[in-house]
């Protein structure tokens, strides 16, 4: 009677063995007391230990996990190992850049910084209430003419756009996603010198260079997120008897309105730190304007170049101010952001 040989799986009882739970820590400590005897004799560097000690830690757990679980398992390690320190060596520069800015802008965020403008402040003291009115006003400014723009744009792309037309605006919003700022600024700046003269320096001004920088984020961004919706939510619409327009403000809409508020905060998250457009467009001030379409305003970007680029005497003042306001609009952009989460998870169809 012969019996049935069960097909090889490749697997032997060797193989099935497995490092224990504590053995990347293990392999870790190792490879941090290995890299520190090292450095130590030819000269210690924090980032030569760091690099030093990723790249032994993976040769030992890959070495360990060979001879006790195989090559398929010790293949897996050596990809995870590859992939967490991707992760790690990305979050370092954001890391790095909040801590400083958080550690140098803690100086002057007082309550005069939020209070007080630089009018007739020469040395220490005075605040950014200035920078803070203008950034608010020009950013909301532009997110009122942009977003309408931008979301019906990718509305018309994405329900109604078929031929040459659609494929002319898809042409110009690829082009105008990757225009340097400072064109958008000279742009601006063209179009309202042909009315108001080459003195010309309005908030209204700052607002329209940053439309042509946000308009094509929010109708790349908007037009993903429509694509994303199912037809068959459509079909069903059309099925019930509902006009197109009806469906599309209803249904895909409704729909999609957290991916597209999500859209209009990284649009917003894009804009609002701008430099160069505002310099050219809007200026320097260091008094109180919350009038877009007379004189010249300031925003924490510029507040915080100029407070750098000229510093006082002694500078310590200025620096500290232009560390304060890159903090302030971190900040701005947090609060967009959590307010785009708010939106979100309020208007966003229940799944349950």
């Amino acid at each position: 009677m012969s019996h049935a040989t069960a097909p090889s799986t490749g697997v032997g009882l060797g193989h099935s063995r497995h490092l224990p739970s504590w053995a990347p820590w293990g392999a870790l400590a190792l490879a941090a007391a290995f890299s520190g005897a090292v450095l130590a004799l030819a000269g210690f560097s924090l980032a030569g230990f760091l690099v030093l000690t990723a790249i032994t830690f993976m040769i030992v757990l890959v070495v360990a996990s060979r001879a006790v679980e195989g090559g398929r398992k010790a293949t897996d390690r050596f990809v995870t190992s590859l992939v967490v320190g991707a992760f790690l060596l990305a979050l370092i520069p954001l890391i790095s850049v909040t801590w400083t800015v958080v550690s140098r802008g803690a100086a002057r965020f007082d309550l005069e910084f939020f209070t007080y403008s630089m009018r007739g402040i020469l040395g220490e003291g005075g605040g950014a209430v200035h920078a803070i009115y203008g950034t608010v006003i020009i950013t909301a400014i532009t997110t009122l003419i942009s977003v309408p723009i931008g979301i019906l744009t990718a509305v018309y792309l994405v329900e109604y756009g078929r031929g040459s037309v659609a494929r002319a605006i898809t042409f110009l919003v690829d082009v105008m996603t990757g225009i340097p700022s400072i064109v958008a600024g000279l742009f601006a700046f063209a179009l309202f010198v042909l009315v108001l003269g080459p003195q010309a320096r309005l908030g209204i001004m700052g607002s329209v260079a940053l439309c042509v920088l946000m308009i094509p984020v929010v109708v790349r961004s908007t037009e993903e997120i429509l694509r994303l919706v199912p037809h068959e939510l459509r079909e069903a619409s059309y099925a019930l008897g509902v006009p197109k327009w009806r469906t599309i403000v209803k249904v895909v809409l409704r729909t999609s309105v957290g991916g597209i508020a999500t859209g209009v905060t990284l649009a917003i998250a894009r804009v609002i730190g701008e430099t160069a457009p505002l310099l050219v467009t809007v200026g320097v001030t260091t008094a109180i304007n919350t009038n877009p379409f007379e004189g010249r305003m300031s925003t924490l970007p510029t507040f915080s170049w100029f407070s750098y680029a000229t510093p006082t005497i002694p500078p310590g003042p200025s620096i500290d101010r232009a560390w304060t306001a890159a903090l302030v609009l971190v900040i701005l952009v947090m609060a967009f952001n959590l307010i785009a989460r708010v939106v979100s998870r309020a208007f966003s169809p229940k799944t349950r």
